[in-house]
């Protein structure tokens, strides 16, 4: 079976298969039709979602097909209403004594308003509380069959999705581009039940046992005596506890490398980070971890990118994610399983399964394509959707299971226990988006927003009143599985076995596994990252832990940090390195990627439209970039000025033209002109092609382009590409997108 065609033509069925595909078109519309300048006073229905909205399937509370339209639970008719219905003449004035008199309590629509306004928020998530997600749907390949009995990987059967991608640390209000361990949380609507796959991207945990959870993101919050810093963990308490929790320094080792800030979320791979347990149907038992690889490839912000957009723009991964979904560019993943024989030490090649802070690298175990994801749909709303969606580890279908990992068997408590205060009760299952796809019967009764309508006189069972049901399944039938796992007989302890002692020898392999360049982006952020912090002893004991890492990491974050370079106190063993955890050296598509072209509406547009569709139909998309909005050209429209473009967010820079600084580019205006002598070209510009250099982002020139680059100086260096027209440098420039960036500009 060739699985990369399998993949391909997977997500070309999904992506032509939607009811409505997106239009080539700069996303970021706000409405489903565009507004007229006066306020519109005919009455009429509301507007539909935008096409590139999608919503919670309209299920009843117990998983029956309500048969209701799409809209359903949309607002209705024209006219303003009361909660109850009744329609409403003036939401702008209270019901005063007189113009100028008292308000009135009996204002009861002044009361429900208000009422309702002050209790509108919800306990944010304690952690992963900022979070993005989308609509999407699952299509499995069958080839898991000999693994699992799990009906939503058989071959050809779609499943839809719900995925919620997040930060761990910072508050909602937080930046998308901190240094952090990003949540990948995806809820499977499967025909046999809710199954969630609650990961991150990062495929180990700081601990090892669930009962430091509590300890650790304490350590990692900001500090309770003045709630700073925000959603980092570039502070004192956070290294505090690594550096005496040693066994938290493999986790650490991935946030200070490049995937602790990565560029996007669909370009983010995704762990299951546990073992869980497989049965198939002929009963046999292996031990799986659950990978989802981007069809675009793992790639990462620079720090210097990952500071500008946390100021310029802290919603730059939300925006990509449902910017490239509203342009077509659908986000894809593949789900695969590396599987292990299911022995009873639940070890593999030395490696104990159950600990949390281990991986399998994929040498020894590769990944096995089972499936594709494919997100098609942004939230029409988000609270309603992304805020109400209620994630956990112990939603499980039938052939899949737990293992006794100690951290994993506390999130089984945790998670559900959470919700009853974060969602106001037990009932949270049946909000529209957690409402399982498959019939309910489960002799859950009231408590805090009920919305079944139950029937019947006897919830319990066995019974007779109602006729017996429910009834337990009995014989082959399909049914969520307790696995006849053996435990041995052992004396309650607290503690872990030999095999979790080890905390040095994976962190070690991850190094030496990157690339020049990603270990020079390692040294920087460790010694960025103690250097925020404001005790010598926590920087000494972190030190000694790069120190049992390698010497010359340990070395270069001292120099740094200023401090002597501590001895090793455990030998150093070379490991085999894991070509897998480098993000360098692999070719990747380039759908969804921007593309900036900056033009001068004063100099020779030839080519730029021929340009611009071009980007279009390989996926991309265009902004155009011009001194000035509006009309620059016949046809060609700016989607960016150079007042308000920045590097971040563009992937590739074509330069059309050498436009000579506009009018508001006086350095008393702009702070980002500069000052001193009248440049030949806009500073602006001169700018942006800096910092695309600077991030070693591919940049092409034709016609008078190529003498605003050498106003910048950029000249003669790889990932610079000149020549005679527009679709000719666009060729050349995607070619060397495919790597994402020009690693050889890195100085290492």
């Amino acid at each position: 079976m060739d699985l990369k065609q399998l993949a391909q033509d997977t997500f070309d069925k999904v992506v032509n298969g939607l009811a409505s595909k997106a239009e080539p078109a700069v996303p970021g519309v706000p409405g489903a039709e565009p507004p007229t300048v006066a306020e519109p006073t005919e009455p009429r229905d509301p507007l539909p979602p935008k096409a590139d909205q999608a919503e919670p399937a309209n299920l009843t509370a117990t998983g029956a097909d309500s048969g209701a339209p799409a809209n359903a639970r949309a607002q209705q008719d024209a006219w303003l209403t009361t909660s109850q219905g009744a329609r409403v003449r003036d939401t702008d004035h209270s019901l005063k004594a007189g113009e100028r008199g008292p308000t009135l309590l009996q204002d009861h629509h002044l009361r429900e308003k208000i009422t309702h306004f002050d209790h509108e928020r919800i306990p944010e998530r304690v952690v992963h509380a900022r979070g993005a997600g989308a609509h999407g749907v699952f299509v499995g390949y069958g080839t898991a069959d000999t693994v699992t009995r799990a009906a939503f990987l058989q071959e050809g059967e779609e499943t839809p999705v719900f995925v919620r991608f997040s930060t761990v640390l910072g508050s909602r209000g937080s930046a998308d581009t901190v240094r952090d361990t990003r949540g990948f949380a995806t809820k499977f609507y499967t025909d046999e039940g809710t199954f969630d796959l609650v990961g991150n991207n990062i495929p180990v945990f700081f601990i090892q046992d669930g009962i430091k959870f509590p300890d650790v993101i304490h350590a990692g919050k900001p500090h309770p005596d003045r709630e700073i810093p925000q959603a980092q963990s570039a502070h004192d308490t956070f290294w505090d506890f690594v550096s005496l929790h040693t066994e938290a320094q493999h986790h650490t080792m991935w946030n200070m490398s490049d995937r602790g800030i990565p560029r996007s979320y669909r370009m983010m791979e995704g762990f299951g980070v546990h073992t869980f347990r497989c049965v198939n149907d002929a009963g046999e038992t292996a031990l799986v971890k659950f990978h989802w690889k981007p069809r675009l490839g793992v790639h990462s912000l620079t720090w210097e990118e990952a500071q500008l957009l946390g100021g310029i723009d802290p919603d730059f991964h939300r925006r990509d994610l449902y910017d490239a979904i509203e342009a077509g560019a659908y986000p894809a993943w593949e789900l695969g399983l590396q599987v292990f024989p299911d022995e009873p030490d639940q070890m593999f090649a030395g490696i104990d399964l159950l600990d949390p802070t281990k991986i399998v690298p994929e040498e020894l175990a590769a990944v096995q394509p089972v499936g594709m994801m494919v997100l098609t749909g942004n939230p029409t709303n988000f609270f309603a959707e992304t805020e109400q969606v209620a994630f956990h580890v112990g939603h499980l279908v039938p052939g899949i299971d737990v293992t006794d990992d100690p951290l994993l068997q506390t999130r089984l408590f945790s998670y559900v226990d959470t919700q009853l205060t974060r969602l106001g009760g037990p009932n949270f299952s049946q909000i529209p988006i957690n409402r399982p796809h498959a019939p309910v019967n489960d002799m859950l009764r009231d408590g805090f927003h009920q919305h079944a309508v139950h029937v019947g006189a006897a919830p319990y069972r066995p019974n007779s009143l109602d006729g017996g049901c429910p009834f337990a399944v009995e014989g082959d039938a399909r049914a969520m599985e307790d696995l006849a796992v053996r435990v041995a007989e052992s004396t309650k302890v607290r503690a872990n076995p030999a095999s979790y002692d080890d905390h040095y020898s994976q962190v070690r392999q991850f190094w030496l596994s990157m690339s020049p360049v990603e270990q020079q982006h390692i040294i920087r952020a460790y010694t960025f990252e103690l250097g925020k912090c404001y005790e010598q002893a926590v920087k000494e004991r972190q030190l000694q832990c790069l120190a049992n890492i390698d010497a010359r990491l340990c070395a270069e974050v001292a120099t740094g940090l200023g401090l002597p370079v501590p001895d090793a106190t455990l030998e150093l063993v070379d490991a085999e390195p894991s070509p897998a955890l480098s993000q360098v050296g692999q070719e990747w598509p380039s759908d969804g990627r921007m593309v900036g072209i900056v033009v001068d509406p004063d100099g020779d547009l030839a080519g730029v439209a021929e340009v611009r569709t071009a980007i279009f139909a390989a996926g991309m998309v265009p902004l155009v970039i011009a001194p000035r909005g509006g009309q620059v050209g016949d046809g060609l429209v700016a989607q960016r000025t150079f007042a308000t473009v920045r590097s971040v967010e563009l992937d590739a820079v074509l330069v059309a033209g050498s436009p000579v600084p506009a009018p508001d580019a006086l350095p008393l205006r702009d702070e980002k002109a500069g000052a001193g002598d009248t440049p030949s070209v806009d500073p602006r510009v001169v700018l942006l092609l800096e910092e695309c250099f600077r991030h070693a982002k591919v940049i092409g020139a034709w016609g008078a382009g190529p003498s605003a680059l050498e106003a910048a100086g950029i000249t003669g260096t790889p990932g610079i590409v000149r020549g005679e027209s527009g679709p000719e440098v666009l060729g050349r420039v995607q070619e060397q997108m495919a790597l994402h960036r020009v690693w050889e500009r890195f100085a290492v």
